[in-house]
């Protein structure tokens, strides 16, 4: 189990994340993470191994600022609970959390890094980027 909030307001969201996190600490305790983007479009990602209440003390040391975002809980499945096992995860401009698990990851983390991509994680959700990726570079060469 895990859990996902996301927020979009006026104002800076990253106490509005941390809130839904502590609401839905029961579903992941291992780690926890969130991201934030501003105005201008820049995005910025805090993660903590341990209980939401880590996280929101090193949101409080750095603060975050952006009326957008996504947090996640983890209980981890695929690769150990870890600051770098922890959600969101990016890829350029895009950042991700699930709450599944794949079966089919190892193959496809093989297959990805033949293509030239890099892991930073252990886990199956960090493929998920990639894929994407790369599914939607082979939809635009067909074209």
């Amino acid at each position: 189990m895990c859990g996902i909030v996301g927020a979009i307001a006026q104002r800076d969201v990253a106490e509005i994340l941390l809130e839904g996190l502590r609401r839905l600490e029961y579903r992941g305790y291992d780690s926890a993470g969130l991201a934030v983007v501003d105005a201008e479009g820049h995005m910025t990602r805090l993660r903590r191994l341990g209980k939401v209440q880590m996280l929101a003390q090193a949101a409080e040391e750095h603060p975050l600022h952006g009326g957008t975002g996504i947090a996640h809980t983890r209980w981890a499945t695929h690769g150990e609970p870890s600051e770098a096992n922890a959600h969101p995860h990016v890829l350029n401009t895009l950042w991700w959390c699930i709450t599944a698990s794949s079966k089919n990851h190892e193959p496809l983390r093989e297959e990805l890094k033949a293509r030239g991509y890099t892991f930073v994680s252990e886990t199956d959700t960090e493929v998920i980027g990639p894929s994407g990726e790369l599914g939607a570079e082979t939809r635009r060469d067909s074209a």
